[in-house]
């Protein structure tokens, strides 16, 4: 079993870039990092399942997921210290919860339930679906988009999470964000 992490305390603002595989979220949360002369914490998950499916031809599995999860907190604490005004989060555990309930028929482990429960983001955008799904080794649901994108959307709804659906092309995301961070947090 993984270790627990912490979520390490800041001033900054948390900003999650949230939604379904092929959406532009690492696009957005460079983007918005540059926008803002701050920093961004990559996807944790990619650099780890590349190298496992690089290896052996490796998919995650249940296993995997507490470490992911872990993993992404440590990495987002060592990048928060640096961060100015904003952090963006190409990803969090919420990410990790939805992947699991999505691909290991509705099931997360308490562990992940536990460490979401203990985490805090400030704002979420949503990445919408209205970009082309791009294959790679790790993607596996350009026919389910919709559904993805709705699973992902409901479990901001129903735990109440604030966020914005960011739509359209690359600039028109990046503005939208802009605009949208500009007026909340100033």
């Amino acid at each position: 079993m993984a270790k627990r992490v912490k979520q390490k305390k800041t001033n900054c603002k948390r900003i999650v870039i949230y939604g379904p595989e092929s959406t532009g979220k690492t696009t957005l949360a460079n983007d918005l990092a540059n926008h803002y002369k701050t920093e961004w914490v990559p996807e944790y998950a990619r650099e780890y399942l590349q190298k496992k499916w690089d290896l052996h031809k490796g998919k995650c599995n249940l296993d995997d997921l507490l470490n992911i999860a872990t993993e992404q907190i440590k990495m987002e604490n060592k990048i928060v210290s640096k961060s100015k005004k904003f952090l963006f989060c190409d990803t969090n555990v919420l990410v990790t919860k939805v992947w699991s309930e999505t691909h290991f028929s509705g099931y997360c482990s308490p562990e992940i339930k536990n460490i979401l429960k203990s985490v805090r983001y400030d704002y979420y955008f949503l990445t919408n679906i209205d970009v082309p799904w791009v294959k790679d080794d790790l993607r596996d649901r350009p026919d389910n988009r919709e559904e993805m994108f709705n699973y992902f959307k409901g479990q901001l709804d129903v735990n109440e999470i604030q966020y914005s659906v960011v739509s359209g092309g690359k600039e028109e995301r990046l503005k939208r964000a802009i605009l949208t961070l500009d007026k909340i947090f100033n």
